[in-house]
């Protein structure tokens, strides 16, 4: 195990201490005073776990492939950019475009995460890239989408669980919310309907992860009805073109 502190530190010399602990196999990276350094975990494989204390900059864990990050406090922008494996955890609010393109691992945000996440989120092979957030999110969640499955449980039970145009230009994966949702909010290539056992068999699955992560009641979060979001089809402006 080795310890960090990044207080005062250059994002570029904190990556490449990073770099050089994960890659000589150190099993837990301890992370203290973090505050606002970029690209942290970027690019890496492997095993090793990464604390962190603060609040991590822009563009953490973008093309990760295997490691776990746990972030005591909140994140900034981009998080999981195409991201292919790995787990992270925030025990707070993210920015926006969390997720864009990720392509497989998981990402479990406690609180309210910003505008454009999730768009273009993909599955790759047998990889599916799991998001799931605890209170709500801006507009445009799930643009593009092509694949992978986000859960986001509006445990603060506000009126509005995410902003407008939902799922606009979606196209694969699925979205599932605690709660329903006005039509006017969904993006016209998106279809909402009721969730069915395995929908509920993979709410329970990911929620449970939820719940221990952050010390919830599993049972409370699912006592309430969820709905199911999917696409209409595969080539949402397919007749655009023709």
């Amino acid at each position: 195990m080795k310890t960090i502190n990044a207080e005062g530190m250059h994002f570029k010399d904190l990556n490449d201490l990073i770099k050089e602990f994960v890659r000589s196999g150190e099993d837990i990276i301890n992370i203290k005073n973090v505050n606002g350094q970029r690209y942290i975990a970027d690019n890496l494989s492997g095993k090793t776990k990464i604390n962190i204390e603060g609040t991590p900059g822009n563009d953490m864990a973008a093309f990760m492939d295997g490691l776990a990050i746990e972030v005591f406090g909140n994140g900034q922008d981009a998080i999981g950019n195409t991201m292919n494996d790995g787990n992270i955890i925030i025990h707070g609010h993210a920015g926006d475009v969390i997720g864009y393109g990720m392509r497989g691992g998981s990402m479990y945000i406690k609180d309210n995460v910003g505008y454009r996440v999730g768009i273009h989120m993909k599955e790759f092979k047998d990889k599916i890239p799991v998001l799931v957030i605890g209170g709500n999110t801006g507009d445009f969640f799930g643009e593009y989408m092509a694949g992978g499955c986000m859960i986001v449980l509006n445990l603060n039970n506000e009126k509005d669980i995410v902003g407008d145009y939902c799922g606009t230009g979606m196209h694969g994966g699925v979205i599932y919310l605690r709660g329903d949702i006005e039509n006017y909010k969904l993006g016209k290539e998106v279809i909402k309907e009721k969730i069915n056992d395995n929908d509920y068999a993979t709410i329970q699955k990911y929620t449970e992860n939820f719940a221990k992560y952050f010390n919830y009641d599993i049972n409370k979060i699912l006592s309430h009805d969820f709905i199911k979001l999917h696409p209409a089809g595969k080539r949402p402006y397919g007749k655009m073109y023709t």
